[in-house]
C-alpha cells in the first residue's frame, strides 16, 4: 500500500523557560510506493522518530494530511490503521513466551483459535525463530527478541510496517545480520515498510529510497547510492560516508578553483567562496598533482590504503584519502601530491551551503 504524506508538520511546546514552539516536523510532504523500503535518515532531533509516530497514529500532527492509499487516516486511531509497529525497545512480555507474545495482537482482534496458530507459525518460519517458541524472552539473544518483535508486528499482516530504529541495541554482527533479515523480510512480504534510523550504513544498505532530515526538514530524497554520490548541500555530504567527505575552505576565481593557492579544476561558475568536498576514495596519488598535504599516517587495509595527511585549507586539518595499495609505500613520510576524480568533488556555496553544479553535471556528463 503507498503512503502519502502532505505537509505534514508537528509543532510541540517548547520546554525552554519563557514557553514558546518547537518545530519537529516542518511541511514533510512525500509519496511512498507500494511495497518499498523507505529509510527516514538523520541525526538525533531531526524529526524522524516524530514523523514514524505520526504516520502510526500515535502523534497528531499540528497540520497536514496522511493517506493510506487512497485513504485519508490522519484522525484514525493507530489501531485501525493496519499498521505494524517494531519500537526500539522490542516491548515483548517477559511472562509470556515466544508464540504468546506473537499471538497477542491476534488475540486482542478476536481472531479465531486455529487461525491464530497457523498465523503465528507461518510469521515464525518467515522470521526464522519457529524453534523458539516455547521459550521466554529471556531466553533469547537480542537478535532473536528482534525477530519475535517483527514477528508480532506482522502476524497482523499490515498493509504498513513501521520501524524505530529496531538495530541500535544489537551489538556490530548482530545488526548485519538482522538488517540482512529485515531486507529479506520485506522483499518476501512486499510490504510497504518504513525505517528510521540515525545510522547511514544501515540506511544506505537496506533501503529502497532514502530520506535526509535535518531539523524537521527534508533535506534529500533518493536512492541511497545516490544520495552518496550526488548530495544537494554540504550537510548531506558530510552526513553520509564512512569515512566522511573531506572539506576545504576554497574559491572560484576566473573560471578556476582553488583550494589555498592550488588550482584543483577549472569550471564555469561566478567568483566566490567555497567549500569543496572530496570524497576519500576521490583521491589520486600523483607527483604532478594539484593538491599538496603532509603525510601524518598510512595504514594497510588488505587491497586499499588509507592515508591521513593535512593542509591548512581544510574545516578538519585532517584529509582522509583511501587509495590503492601498490601507488604507496606504507612508510611514506613528508608531503604527498594528489590529483582529484572530478565525480568526487563537489562544490557548494560557502553562505547557503547549497550545492553547486558546474556545467557537466548539468547535461548528466
Amino acid at each position: 500500500m503507498k503512503v502519502v504524506l502532505e505537509n505534514l508538520t508537528k509543532v510541540f511546546p517548547s520546554r525552554k523557560k519563557g514557553g514558546g514552539e518547537v518545530t519537529a516536523v516542518n511541511n514533510f510532504s512525500f509519496e511512498i510506493p507500494d511495497g518499498t523500503l523507505v529509510g527516514l535518515l538523520g541525526p538525533s532531533g531531526c524529526g524522524k522518530s516524530t514523523t514514524l509516530y505520526m504516520i502510526s497514529g500515535l502523534q497528531k500532527p499540528s497540520a497536514g494530511k496522511i493517506f493510506f492509499g487512497e485513504d485519508d487516516v490522519t484522525d484514525l486511531a493507530p489501531e485501525k490503521r493496519g499498521i505494524g509497529l517494531v519500537f526500539q525497545n522490542y516491548a515483548l512480555y517477559p511472562h509470556m513466551t515466544v508464540k504468546q507474545n506473537i499471538m497477542f495482537p491476534l488475540q486482542n482482534q478476536k481472531v479465531p483459535k486455529e487461525e491464530m496458530l497457523e498465523r503465528t507459525t507461518e510469521v515464525a518460519k518467515l522470521v526464522q525463530i519457529d524453534e523458539l517458541l516455547d521459550r521466554k524472552p529471556s531466553e533469547l539473544s537480542g537478535g532473536q527478541q528482534q525477530r519475535v518483535a517483527i514477528a508480532r508486528a506482522l502476524v497482523k499482516m499490515p498493509n504498513v510496517l513501521l520501524l524505530d530504529e529496531p538495530l541500535s541495541n544489537l551489538d556490530a554482527r548482530l545488526r548485519l545480520q538482522t538488517r540482512e533479515e529485515i531486507k529479506r523480510i520485506q522483499r518476501e512480504t512486499g510490504i510497504t515498510t518504513i525505517f528510521v534510523t540515525h545510522d547511514q550504513e544501515e540506511a544506505m544498505s537496506i533501503s529502497d529510497r532514502i530520506i535526509v532530515m535535518k531539523l524537521g526538514v527534508i533535506q534529500q530524497i533518493d536512492r541511497p547510492q545516490r544520495v552518496y554520490e550526488s548530495p544537494v548541500n554540504l550537510f548531506v555530504a558530510k552526513f553520509l560516508g564512512t569515512p566522511p567527505i573531506n572539506v576545504f575552505h576554497g574559491r572560484s576565481e576566473g573560471g578556476k578553483v582553488y583550494i589555498g593557492e592550488e588550482k584543483i579544476m577549472e569550471v564555469n561558475i561566478p567568483d566566490q567562496e567555497l567549500y569543496i568536498g572530496v570524497r576519500p576514495e576521490g583521491f589520486i596519488v600523483d607527483p604532478n598533482g594539484c593538491l599538496t598535504c603532509h603525510v601524518r599516517n598510512i595504514e594497510v587495509m588488505g587491497r586499499d590504503v588509507s592515508i591521513v595527511s593535512e593542509t591548512p585549507a581544510s574545516d578538519n586539518p585532517i584529509v582522509r584519502s583511501i587509495v590503492d595499495a601498490d601507488v604507496i609505500d606504507e612508510k611514506t613520510v613528508g608531503d604527498i601530491k594528489f590529483s582529484l576524480k572530478p565525480n568526487k568533488v563537489f562544490l557548494f556555496n560557502k553562505e547557503t551551503e547549497e550545492r553547486i553544479y558546474v556545467e557537466a553535471e548539468e547535461k548528466g556528463e
